[in-house]
């Protein structure tokens, strides 16, 4: 599939999710297909290329009903994920994900000597900015709700020290990788040393599961710092990869979401239509 190709169909399916989304009831499938100027055949199998499943199948996992059903159905015991093979690069099935952590001291330094590139990239959630140096991507923000400037800020301000420099070109084998779930994606994840222990629990999610904050506070052996552990969640610098929208509270409400609340539902929402997908394929 060619590059433009790719970015067409990222704002494509960005933008019925937004419609989708912001809707008080359903939608037909020729409403949305005519709010994205397109015929229904068309845009019936553009989505369902991309999710897997119809659109109006995809509107019944925006619903609060479907967060509280994969906390009923798929919540991940996380010191267990590693044993059953659910961690690791199988968490992402065809991505390849590797990642490393900066040592405590560098982090103190604010990211000093550190030559981080950035740039802004389509994605299926809307546009994204992404930051990595050449280790990896260390930081990678939804700006659907922020807005591409702010997100930019808010991911300098997490390492000020270093030098920030505009060059996409650097990094968008990694993003791309991410997104389109092929290839080989790194990290580097920049944080103090508790951030990178709440972190390295996220990524023993696996795609289409979820888990509570009290889960990952005792995976990490600190049971009581659940409050800690939700600032820790909150502050992750790279969305989607290291999946902090997979975190729920215990009665199966969202949370809270730094990138905003509407990206969270629209990435659950997408990741359980792909479980299920893979679920009927195999029985």
């Amino acid at each position: 599939m060619a590059e433009t190709d790719s970015a067409y169909h990222y704002r494509v399916m960005a933008r019925a999710i937004e419609i989708i989304d912001g809707a008080d009831h359903g939608l037909s499938l020729e409403e949305l297909a005519a709010a994205l100027g397109m015929s229904p055949a068309h845009f019936q199998r553009l989505f369902s290329r991309w999710v897997g499943v119809s659109p109006k199948r995809y509107q019944q996992y925006l619903t609060l009903d479907q967060a509280r059903r994969m906390l009923r159905e798929r919540f991940t015991l996380l010191d267990t994920a590693h044993a059953t093979g659910l961690s690791g690069t199988g968490r992402l099935h065809d991505l390849f994900l590797r990642w490393e952590a900066m040592t405590p001291g560098d982090y103190a330094r604010g990211g000093a000597g550190l030559s981080i590139a950035w740039g802004r990239f389509d994605s299926p959630f809307g546009e994204v900015v992404a930051m990595g140096t050449d280790t990896g991507l260390c930081g990678l923000a939804f700006a659907a709700e922020t807005g591409p400037d702010a997100a930019l800020a808010d991911l300098r301000a997490r390492w000020p020290a270093a030098r920030h420099v505009e060059d996409p070109d650097r990094i968008a084998p990694w993003v791309d990788a991410a997104f389109r779930r092929r290839g080989e994606a790194r990290l580097h994840l920049i944080g103090a040393p508790f951030q990178i222990k709440v972190w390295e629990a996220l990524l023993a999610v696996p795609e289409g599961h979820v888990t509570t904050y009290s889960e990952i506070a005792r995976a990490i052996g600190s049971p009581g710092a659940v409050r800690a552990v939700g600032t820790a969640v909150g502050r992750n610098p790279v969305g989607f990869l290291i999946p902090c929208h997979r975190a729920l509270r215990k009665s199966g409400a969202l949370g809270g979401y730094h990138w905003g609340v509407r990206v969270k539902r629209a990435l659950l929402a997408w990741e359980g239509a792909r479980a299920d997908m893979r679920e009927a394929a195999e029985t």
